[in-house]
């Protein structure tokens, strides 16, 4: 099973508090949580949606993964940011996977990272310097990539220090960084298949030019969003019209 579980940031608008709704209202960005799962021989994502917190968007997350054919033998393969509540709504979720629940970090919110250290470390030879890096980590060397940025730290007192926030990140995720296995086994390392659906199941329709939604209504448009991208409309609606 392949699954991953991601933000994207849509327009909400928050009602005044007056007489006058329209008047104070606030504009701002909200996180949508998107999940997926699909088996590894199967081509099509199971999609679950929701405004709530990433700890709820877990939830989903299993639905999700028990909708795309999780079973008790199933192995379980997630690619995601290493954020802190995303690990833990996996941990949580697939607890009971033990052993064949595998979380990686998403290797290209890694290269994020290394870019930013590169223009400290290495401005007159970015590319070069952080291909290498990328090198060592798909051969599973991270240890050699973190003694690299060691060296190179910024000062304690230094505010912007994109050294030492890169090795933060590689440190605290170091076991889930198993690309060289991951590959080995035909498995992606890269959240791709997310990063799509946030496009055709989410902004495709709640970031259309000009619209502004309340939670509520977001939430709802998430949940028809979804059962579409599941393949799921006809059955939604004769269901409904039968209540």
């Amino acid at each position: 099973m392949i699954t991953g579980l991601d933000g994207s940031l849509v327009p909400i608008v928050e009602s005044g508090t007056g007489k006058d709704k329209r008047k104070g209202k606030t504009l701002l960005w909200k996180q949508a949580n998107l999940c997926c799962a699909r088996a590894k021989d199967s081509v099509e994502c199971v999609y679950g949606a929701t405004m709530a917190s990433v700890k709820m968007a877990g939830l989903s997350w299993r639905t999700v993964a028990d909708g795309a054919g999780l079973v008790r033998t199933s192995s379980v393969h997630a690619v995601a940011d290493g954020a802190d509540p995303i690990f833990s709504a996996f941990s949580e979720q697939f607890a009971a996977w033990e052993n064949r629940a595998k979380f990686t970090v998403d290797f290209y919110h890694v290269n994020e990272y290394l870019g930013e250290a590169a223009e400290w470390i290495a401005p007159a030879n970015k590319p070069e310097w952080l291909h290498q890096q990328q090198g060592l980590l798909l051969e599973n060397k991270v240890c050699e990539v973190l003694q690299i940025l060691e060296t190179h730290c910024e000062p304690l007192e230094q505010k912007e220090a994109p050294v030492r926030a890169a090795h933060r990140y590689i440190d605290k995720r170091k076991d889930n960084l198993d690309y060289a296995g991951a590959r080995a086994e035909g498995l992606p390392i890269g959240s791709g298949e997310i990063e799509s659906g946030h496009r055709h199941v989410i902004q495709q329709r709640l970031k259309i030019a000009g619209a502004w939604w309340i939670v509520q209504n977001a939430e709802v448009m998430l949940q028809l969003r979804t059962t579409r991208a599941n393949n799921d409309w006809d059955r939604y609606w004769t269901e409904l019209s039968k209540n």
